[in-house]
């Protein structure tokens, strides 16, 4: 072999020297960029997770935001409905109030010489109207039995009271401050069968006679 042909087989080798380092510096790399497209391929995942965790998240709170305002829409018509029925009531009452007041004052005109003599005493407190009337004016002590001069007074009382609607009369009853003695023992044990007598022939009256409903 001459000189130049092992110059050749030399040159060659080197050249095939050389190519062998390129070719695992090019494969190096590929990994390395292969393994850093992985990473970033991972990375991607990862943050679309994400993302999908958050919109759901995200349509979660949308959903109930807007089922919060339905609610409050709801309640809203609901405080302005009860508003309203409020109002109703306390003007009902109020108109009630006034009606009853026109009641006092007619039975404090019609009952005035009874007022002026103590026999009788007419309160109003809001809705709710008193009329106390003494036993005297009423019964005669130690008889249930309404006498006359009572039974005119119960008359003024029923015409009146009979045109006041939804009404809660109370009739109470009427203590004789004399103790039951002699033959009325055996008809009015004591003074409390004798109240609730006077009481019972008072409500019956003001029903039959002075047209009180009873209901």
């Amino acid at each position: 072999m001459n000189l130049s042909s092992r110059l050749l087989i030399s040159v060659a080798a080197i050249v095939l020297l050389s190519g062998c380092v390129s070719l695992s510096k090019y494969q190096a790399l590929e990994a390395s960029s292969k393994a850093d497209q992985d990473k970033l391929d991972q990375e991607v995942a990862a943050l679309k997770t994400q993302k999908d965790g958050l919109d759901k998240d995200l349509a979660a709170l949308r959903l109930d935001k807007q089922n919060a305002e339905t609610q409050i829409a709801s309640l809203n018509d609901k405080l302005a409905q009860l508003q309203q029925q409020s109002a109703e009531i306390a003007a009902q009452k109020d108109a009630e109030i006034q009606h009853l007041r026109g009641t006092y004052e007619s039975l404090v005109k019609d009952l005035k010489g009874e007022i002026e003599k103590g026999e009788i005493k007419v309160t109003q407190i809001r809705d709710k109207l008193t009329v106390n009337l003494v036993e005297k004016i009423l019964f005669d002590s130690g008889r249930a039995e309404v006498k006359p001069q009572g039974k005119e007074v119960l008359k003024k009382v029923g015409n009146i009271l009979k045109e006041v609607k939804d009404k809660d009369i109370r009739i109470e009853g009427f203590t004789d401050n004399v103790p039951i003695g002699g033959t009325l023992v055996q008809k009015f044990p004591t003074n409390w069968e004798l109240s609730t007598q006077r009481a019972t022939n008072v409500l019956r009256f003001l029903q039959d006679e002075g047209g009180v409903d009873g209901a």
